[in-house]
């Protein structure tokens, strides 16, 4: 089966049946229909023959209609420069309540905005919004990009705004016997938003285990709203599992997060007394447990813990890393 010709190869096969028509005298496409059809296909190929079917208006090429994707973005310049937010979010109300018209035609909700500020030294400032549960309700949309811009500061003032709505179809779920929904997912987000205002982006988000044995490893990744299956008897995030050694088998170790430093007298390179948080003389001890990880790369670290028994009756975890000692926590 011969292989199709690429349209460069198509292209130089029409610039050559040109050359050999203007060598015949045909210059125009008047002249190109005078001559036979069958006599013009045996001497120069398929190719001429579909050229002489075009001038002879016999030809018949297909149209593929092609949709283009729809924008759903308002813009707008401001003549004068602004340095306060009541014009902003003026036009950010009315690009709400257009885009909101818009969806509703075709049946479609909003589930990403992105926001898009221009200023006066060209800058541009961008920000993309995650709605929890897409919507269209201008209200709720609009509280979202009010929280935001409440705390919004910048050295230039506004030249334009743009606000660009990202659709899809309204979210259907069916949710198992046991499960339930957020009774208001706009209202976390408000208060995820506040948060994040208050503290940075980089302190608010979900708490993620790191792959390694060093105790309290975590990570914060930003809030997903959707929550992965969990099999059925695991750990949650957050809590210790830890097993103790000690006497009190079903404690359970409060931690302090961070830890607090504290000062240890050692006897015979074993905890003798802790001078920190009202604490005193050891009673009794268990350990060295030692543990270490990373030493592959230069997030090595190593430490040494224990389990002490204080003189007040109190159980409590420390351990010592590069000749500094810190208290983790308290059994209860």
């Amino acid at each position: 089966m011969p292989r199709s010709a690429s349209p460069e190869d198509r292209q130089a096969e029409v610039q050559q049946i040109i050359t050999i028509l203007h060598k015949w005298g045909i210059h125009t496409l008047g002249e190109l229909t005078t001559l036979g059809k069958e006599e013009l296909g045996a001497r120069l190929g398929l190719e001429a023959i579909r050229m002489w079917e075009r001038a002879n208006g016999q030809s018949n090429r297909l149209l593929k209609l092609i949709r283009p994707p729809e924008s759903f973005e308002e813009r707008f310049e401001f003549e004068n420069e602004i340095e306060t937010a009541e014009p902003l979010l003026f036009m950010l109300r009315r690009f709400l309540e257009q885009l909101a018209v818009r969806l509703r035609a075709i049946y479609l909700v909003a589930k990403e905005l992105s926001l898009r500020i221009t200023f006066a030294n060209k800058q541009v400032y961008e920000r993309v919004f995650k709605i929890p549960q897409p919507t269209n309700d201008v209200d709720l949309l609009f509280r979202m990009l009010q929280t935001h811009l409440e705390n919004f500061k910048s050295e230039y003032p506004i030249v334009a705004v743009a606000l660009s709505a990202h659709p899809s179809r309204a979210a259907r779920e069916q949710f198992g016997l046991f499960e339930t929904t957020l009774r208001n997912p706009q209202q976390l987000s408000e208060t995820l938003a506040h948060l994040i205002a208050l503290l940075g982006a980089d302190r608010v988000g979900t708490p993620v285990l790191e792959e390694t044995h060093r105790p309290d490893a975590f990570r914060l990744e930003p809030f997903l709203w959707a929550v992965a299956p969990k099999a059925f008897g695991a750990v949650p995030s957050g809590q210790s599992s830890d097993a103790l050694t000690t006497a009190h088998t079903t404690a359970a170790l409060r931690r302090f997060r961070p830890a607090a430093p504290i000062s240890v007298l050692l006897d015979e390179d074993r905890p003798a007394h802790v001078h920190s948080l009202d604490y005193g003389k050891v009673i009794e001890h268990r350990g060295p447990y030692l543990i270490s990880g990373n030493w592959w790369d230069e997030k090595s670290w190593a430490r040494a813990e224990w389990d002490l028994q204080m003189e007040d009756g109190d159980l409590v975890r420390v351990h010592e890393a590069e000749g500094t000692w810190e208290i983790d926590g308290v059994y209860d």
